[in-house]
């Protein structure tokens, strides 16, 4: 049976209740950064197993979050960074780079890998939609699902930490 994994960015301090539906029937989680409070990773840590990386908007709480990963799950390597300017040339074996930043869902493969932006499924921002996206993962295979949350969704706003 394929692990399922949620690949989620830039939640500025919101987790909606339908991505927390979504990410509950997952096995891991991948977050692409600008998290902005610490409980967004500490809630996140309840469900399954969290990889996450430091977003421009990740302040003091979260200097200990690497700027970049790398990661293999079920035989698939991903790469993770926030922004998708601080790619390295080289990416070795990653099949999948995740990054997030943007806010504006993207998927494409470019020389056999995948590029991969779940969009924010966070506070809506610059009329984008509200997306993340999840991976069905096996012996090294993959398949990818963009979800697309409805904007009717408003979730809870976690307050700043200091």
């Amino acid at each position: 049976m394929p692990a399922r994994i949620a690949v989620l960015s830039d939640t500025h301090g919101l987790l909606r209740p339908e991505v927390l539906r979504i990410v509950r029937t997952c096995d891991c989680i991948l977050h692409g950064g600008d998290i902005n409070q610490p409980e967004i990773p500490d809630e996140l840590r309840t469900i399954a197993p969290l990889y996450v990386v430091c977003g421009n908007n990740d302040k003091d709480w979260a200097e200990d979050l690497p700027q970049s990963l790398s990661v293999t799950l079920e035989g698939v390597t991903f790469f993770m960074v926030h922004n998708k300017k601080d790619v390295p040339p080289e990416l070795d074996a990653a099949q999948i780079v995740v990054f997030g930043h943007s806010h504006k869902y993207f998927e494409q493969k470019l020389d056999g890998r995948l590029w991969l932006n779940p969009g924010s499924c966070g506070p809506r921002r610059f009329g984008q939609p509200i997306t993340m996206a999840v991976i069905e993962a096996e012996q090294g295979r993959y398949q990818t699902v963009e979800i697309i949350i409805p904007p009717d969704e408003t979730g809870r706003r976690r307050r700043k930490s200091k």
